[in-house]
């Protein structure tokens, strides 16, 4: 069976930056599996896996374009200290990463800066401006249930969870 729309996949997956660092990774004992032509992948990686069945071994380059964006400027900006009221102080430090409901939906939002009540902070994807290089191995493909169709996800061995 060929990787197409309602079918679900199983990957086994390195993922890499340009300067080599592995930035992901699954295996065959923990695989990623995903509902194809439900863009719950970056659109490089789903059109790349269309028509590869088990067995397949590809390898990938994805530019920002067709993974997780360009850096946009306008998602970087100095927010007051009270914002993150209720946190932790040892979790306000650079690096840290929140999850914030925006009006695009839900948004990974990273602290790029501390300076006294100013925090800086950077609503981009953490891997938005890379170029993504993915070392895949299509473990199996399925036609996806009822239940996946209606959902729009993948559902794991025994049914349906969420986490």
């Amino acid at each position: 069976m060929q990787i197409a729309p309602n079918t679900v996949a199983s990957l086994a997956y390195v993922l890499t930056n340009t300067q080599g660092e592995t930035l992901d990774q699954a295996d065959a004992q923990h695989p990623f599996v995903y509902l194809h032509g439900a863009h719950s992948i970056i659109p490089g990686l789903e059109n790349a896996l269309a028509g590869k069945q088990k067995g397949d071994q590809l390898d990938v380059t994805i530019p920002p374009e067709d993974a997780y964006g360009l850096k946009d400027e306008a998602l970087k900006q100095q927010v007051p200290r009270s914002m993150f009221a209720g946190a932790d102080e040892e979790h306000i430090v650079p690096g840290a990463q929140f999850h914030a409901q925006t009006n695009a939906g839900m948004q990974t939002i990273v602290i790029t800066a501390v300076e006294g009540d100013t925090i800086t902070i950077d609503g981009n994807h953490p891997l938005a401006g890379e170029t993504l290089n993915f070392k895949v191995t299509v473990l199996d493909v399925r036609a996806a249930t009822k239940d996946e169709l209606s959902h729009g996800h993948a559902h794991g061995p025994g049914g349906h969870h969420h986490h």
